[in-house]
């Protein structure tokens, strides 16, 4: 089982559009996969038609009272699960901080699935916050998404920082880019920039693109309603990238 969080300290990236594109393609190509919608505006939970509700909310879970398995939700795509969100984990921060040992208690609720899933991918909310670092206590990979802006490398810089700060030297974060407009010369400036001085960052990069935004119309992932754009395309040499990285991860 591998855990990849899709994260941001900055909000209006493409953090959930990605996530759950990503997941769609995993599970397409034949990865038994599950997504966790963790964002409290239950987002990606809304993409896959599914009501963004759990009895008991988050406390509850975290509590040891209920365990994922039974929360877990299919969804309309073969190989491919959902937990859906509740607006009380708008919450959680305070549930976790109640608990012992706070920032381990995902990774806990999640290694009962590691013979279920080949892929989890957990959709986070937009803050650094007591639940954030229990995401990154629990994932494997952090896949941060930049916008191709001034404020969105301020951001990647400072959850560089905070993982160097807290010594997580067992996550993995690989930034790619995301909502590309490559008629922007700042946007192609930046990106060439960042190639250069980050030799972590992706190549593939997420356009700014309206088959993407059709997403909330449609409420499916990108694949669900449209064959091969601009944007499937992307997305699909974005997962052989995360492939890649992952093996060499595993193989290092």
């Amino acid at each position: 089982m591998n855990v990849l969080a899709v994260y941001s300290i900055k909000g209006g990236v493409g953090k959930t559009s990605s996530a759950v594109n990503l997941a769609h393609t995993a599970a397409r190509n034949g990865f038994r996969t599950l997504v966790w919608d963790l964002d409290p505006q239950g987002a990606s939970s809304y993409y896959f038609r599914i009501k963004p509700k759990i009895k008991g909310g988050g406390k509850d879970l975290i509590a040891g009272k209920r365990d994922l398995d039974g929360l877990i939700k299919g969804t309309d795509f073969e190989n491919l699960d959902l937990l859906p969100a509740d607006f009380s984990f708008r919450n959680l921060d305070l549930v976790l901080d109640a608990k012992k040992k706070p920032t381990r208690q995902l990774k806990k609720l999640l290694k009962p699935l590691a013979e279920e899933y080949d892929f989890i991918f957990l959709d986070c909310p937009p803050n650094i916050s007591l639940l954030s670092e229990a995401v990154f206590e629990a994932a494997d990979i952090l896949l941060s998404p930049i916008i191709p802006t001034t404020l969105s490398l301020r951001t990647l810089e400072q959850l560089e920082q905070f993982i160097e700060d807290n010594e997580l030297n067992q996550l993995v974060l690989i930034p790619f880019f995301s909502m590309v407009d490559r008629r922007k010369k700042m946007h192609r400036d930046i990106m060439d920039s960042l190639v250069a001085s980050h030799a972590g960052i992706l190549t593939a990069a997420i356009p700014y693109a309206s088959d993407i935004e059709r997403m909330g119309l449609e409420r499916m992932p990108l694949g669900g309603y449209i064959k091969k754009s601009l944007s499937t395309v992307a997305y699909d040499a974005l997962w052989l990238e995360i492939l890649a990285r992952i093996n060499q991860t595993h193989s290092a």
